[in-house]
């Protein structure tokens, strides 16, 4: 495969935020845990115990709310209005202070990090650098595609890999499970005339 002949973008990335996804849409598609209809779910709890436990459920609602649309970046203040954080049907929402809260137990599994020193805006990661990296060889592989060069552009929105998993993923993501792979040895990041792009053994 020509990497000539393949199309280009420059400044393709574009970050997905949880205003664009609409109530409709979530209520129909995404399956809620039953703790999202139980009042008092939208209130940190104070023993300890209890907290702990509410705390990994909202953790688990929200990698799997992101995964489900495809989001990879957080707003605090928007979140709060989102429908994860804002069950308009039982009039509850979780405060920004516990949102927060949330997003700091996130951190700590290692699945956000915080883009500025305020914690108003994060990165989250339902899937780890090293997990996409995984996915992204395996499908060079069963495709024939070892020691062939992409620009970033390609795999993440190229016609060949839609429809698979890493299709639309966000460019610092995608950066991220490339260096895992370097680190490994099945791939080199390369500079190109238009960007990044990426050589895979």
């Amino acid at each position: 495969m020509c990497v000539a002949s393949r199309k280009r973008l420059r400044g393709w990335t574009c970050f997905r935020t949880l205003s664009a996804v609409s109530t409709a849409s979530t209520a129909m598609s995404f399956e809620w845990p039953w703790q999202y209809n139980f009042p008092p779910f939208f209130t940190l709890q104070p023993n300890v115990d209890t907290r702990q436990k509410q705390l990994a459920a909202w953790c688990s609602l929200a990698l799997s709310y992101c995964r489900h649309h495809k989001l990879y970046t957080l707003d605090v203040m928007e979140a709060q209005e989102s429908p994860v954080f804002n069950n308009k049907k039982i009039e509850r929402k979780l405060s920004i202070e516990a949102i927060q809260v949330v997003f700091e137990e996130l951190r700590k599994k290692g699945n956000l990090e915080w883009l500025d020193k305020n914690k108003s805006r994060c990165l989250v990661m339902w899937r780890r650098p090293e997990e996409w990296g995984k996915l992204i060889y395996q499908w060079v592989s069963k495709n024939g595609m070892v020691n062939s060069v992409f620009t970033l552009y390609e795999l993440s929105n190229g016609d060949d890999t839609e429809g698979e998993d890493f299709h639309g993923l966000e460019e610092w993501m995608l950066l991220r499970s490339l260096q895992a792979l370097q680190t490994e040895g099945k791939a080199e990041i390369i500079t190109m005339d238009d960007g990044k792009g990426v050589k895979f053994f």
